[in-house]
């Protein structure tokens, strides 16, 4: 283990910070060469050169390319956005979403609930704006999207992200940035003729009682209901569990299963007439939507516009705007 010491910034070579900003995108000496146009060699010889500057090791070699410290993980972040302020200032960026010949394409990772509500906003603004940008949207079945974000699998997760800020502030976590979107609350689903959907019908004890839908993107065999029902020393029975909010809405219509639901998605089922929800007899916490991006595109101007529309659209979703029409 080195002792640290200060850096000589004065005498520091400023073009070994690109060289790490690169390797740390790639994890691979020689991919970040090609990135950068130099031989293999030089890319090595700048990483010892700034191992030797920092006194601290900074890579490991790994089977498929190299692996950063925690110190070269909680170096980056600060590397990456003076590297980017300066890029901006002598180059600025321009990037306009209606030119014709774009060949930008995001990729947004987001569960079935938030796309519902997300999507068809970003889709009507797009056409009305004219933008020429590709959007494609994979699901998200974890509650921690750095690692996805971090191997460029999508440019932003939207979503509940409950242990994200204590993630971020772990080793590593320097790394991502994270903004609220809007706030929705879960709430009991049930089909509308359901004996526990008539006034005050649905007590703890009759809950517990029922037989229960559980959505888990994840698969997984206990969440947020099981855990605050266990605080309460009480438990549920699960008949069923599936991976998305739209199959759990249909599969409660048509049967006398619970579930629970986030209440902004409830419209955008398409079948609300055909539902009754109802305040859980327990507490659950808010439903904090949350965009989360990794920090080397916090500057790109093109990243920003993205995370502006995403703004722009959960906005509509704040302010209750319809995001499918009713059939009458």
């Amino acid at each position: 283990m080195h002792s640290s010491r200060p850096v000589n910034f004065r005498t520091l070579d400023l073009n070994l910070l690109r060289v790490f900003d690169v390797v740390m995108e790639e994890r691979h000496v020689t991919r970040a060469a090609q990135r950068l146009a130099i031989t293999q060699p030089a890319v090595s010889n700048a990483l010892r050169r700034l191992r030797e500057a920092t006194n601290e090791e900074l890579f490991i070699p790994t089977p498929t390319g190299v692996a950063p410290t925690p110190h070269a993980l909680a170096l980056w972040p600060t590397v990456r956005t003076a590297l980017s302020s300066l890029q901006d200032a002598l180059a600025p960026q321009a990037f306009d979403p209606k030119a014709a010949g774009n060949t930008i394409s995001f990729t947004l990772a987001m569960a079935d609930a938030t796309a519902a509500l997300v999507v068809p906003s970003l889709a009507r603004r797009f056409l009305e704006d004219g933008v020429h940008v590709g959007l494609r949207i994979v699901p998200l079945t974890t509650r921690d999207p750095r690692e996805m974000l971090e191997q460029g699998r999508a440019d932003v997760a939207i979503g509940f992200f409950p242990d994200i800020v204590t993630l971020m502030g772990q080793p590593g976590g320097e790394a991502f940035r994270k903004a609220s979107l809007y706030v929705s609350r879960y709430l009991c689903v049930m089909r509308r003729d359901h004996p526990l959907a008539a006034p005050e019908a649905l007590t703890l004890d009759a809950y517990c009682a029922a037989q229960h839908l559980r959505v888990s993107f994840a698969g997984r065999p206990h969440g947020f209901v099981d855990d605050a029902l266990q605080a309460l020393g009480r438990q549920r029975t699960v008949a069923i569990t599936v991976n998305s909010f739209f199959t759990g809405g249909l599969a409660v219509q048509q049967s006398d299963l619970l579930t629970v639901l986030p209440n902004s998605f409830i419209p955008a089922t398409g079948i609300s007439g055909l539902l009754a929800s109802r305040e859980l007899p327990f507490k659950l916490p808010d439903i904090d939507i949350s965009q989360v991006w990794h920090v080397r595109h916090e500057l790109d101007a093109a990243q920003r516009w993205l995370r502006q529309m995403l703004s722009e659209a959960a906005a509509a979703v704040r302010a209750g705007t319809p995001t499918m029409p009713v059939l009458q």
